[in-house]
């Protein structure tokens, strides 16, 4: 029974990514050969994944179990993060790190099971770790995680949602409107005292004023330039996917290559062994000829004259 489409790419992305190409270029053969160009499509548009994601999708493929406890501790410290528990979110924050060493340390295993030869070499742990971190952060990045197709690692610059106080500049208005709600009704007579507080007052009104106009100043200039950067990050990460399907491509083209490789030698040597059995022929047939042109001269001198 052949494998369904899920089970392909499961093999796929459960495979070290050194065979991920030529597993795919199998894969893609095989869907053509069905008549199946859909599939053939589906399979070629696979990316293949870095050994960190390999790492992680093993965890994801092998412990959907730890992946499945992963995801319950991010829901639970987003929701104390909302509450801002601070008792709860320091347990779930050293149970954070606790779960993610365990995660590392099981894709860590899952590798060396899988290919004893990883035992003592120097596997991206960092990146494997950064991810998890990432996913309990980040619920698309979580998703990923879950599907056991990651292509890459992930990194988080922060960690989860932090709540922001709601704060706001006192302008002058707020000022006066506070002032004239705590004034009574007959003001006295101002002093010379009562001046310079006024004049003290509105010059930190003015201030704070000209304080606000600058920090407005500086969030729009932080906003752009957070989406240039958000600009030349996606060109970025467009730029790497390209240079990756690229890669990908000549590597199935060097294995293309290396198949033509191997018919030809294969050819060459069987020609090479058709051109020695033609030379053994054609001695055969020239000591044949002198045999019959020698029995003729002698024929010819037996002859009477």
């Amino acid at each position: 029974m052949a494998p369904s489409t899920d089970e392909l790419i499961r093999r796929l992305y459960e495979a070290p990514p050194e065979n991920f190409v030529a597993g795919r270029a199998q894969a893609v053969a095989d869907a053509r050969r069905a008549g199946d160009k859909d599939l053939a499509k589906r399979l070629a548009a696979l990316r293949k994944p870095t050994v960190a994601a390999w790492l992680v999708n093993l965890l994801a493929l092998r412990r959907p179990d730890l992946i499945e406890d992963l995801v319950e501790l991010a829901t639970a410290l987003r929701q104390a993060q909302r509450s801002l528990k601070g008792d709860q979110l320091r347990e779930l924050s050293t149970q954070r790190r606790q779960v993610v060493s365990a995660l590392v340390r099981a894709a860590q295993q899952l590798a060396v099971e899988d290919d004893p030869g990883l035992r003592g070499a120097k596997l991206p742990m960092a990146e494997v770790e950064a991810t998890l971190t990432a996913a309990l952060a980040e619920p698309e990045i979580a998703e990923q995680v879950r599907s056991g197709r990651l292509v890459k690692a992930a990194t988080y610059a922060g960690f989860g949602e932090v709540p922001r106080p709601r704060l706001r500049l006192v302008t002058a208005e707020d000022a006066d409107e506070a002032e004239a709600e705590e004034a009574p009704d007959e003001a006295p007579r101002p002093s010379p005292g009562d001046d310079r507080r006024r004049r003290a007052e509105e010059k930190a009104r003015a201030e704070r004023a000209a304080k606000r106009r600058e920090l407005e100043r500086e969030l729009t200039a932080a906003h752009s330039a957070d989406r240039k950067a958000r600009a030349a990050l996606e060109q970025a990460e467009e730029a790497e996917r390209n240079a990756g399907q690229a890669v990908d491509e000549l590597e199935e083209q060097i294995a293309e290559l290396e198949r033509q490789r191997i018919v030809a030698q294969a050819e060459v040597s069987r020609r090479k062994l058709a051109r020695r059995s033609a030379e053994r022929e054609a001695s055969v047939g020239r000591r044949r000829v002198g045999d019959v042109e020698a029995a003729l001269e002698d024929l010819e001198a037996d002859e009477p004259v």
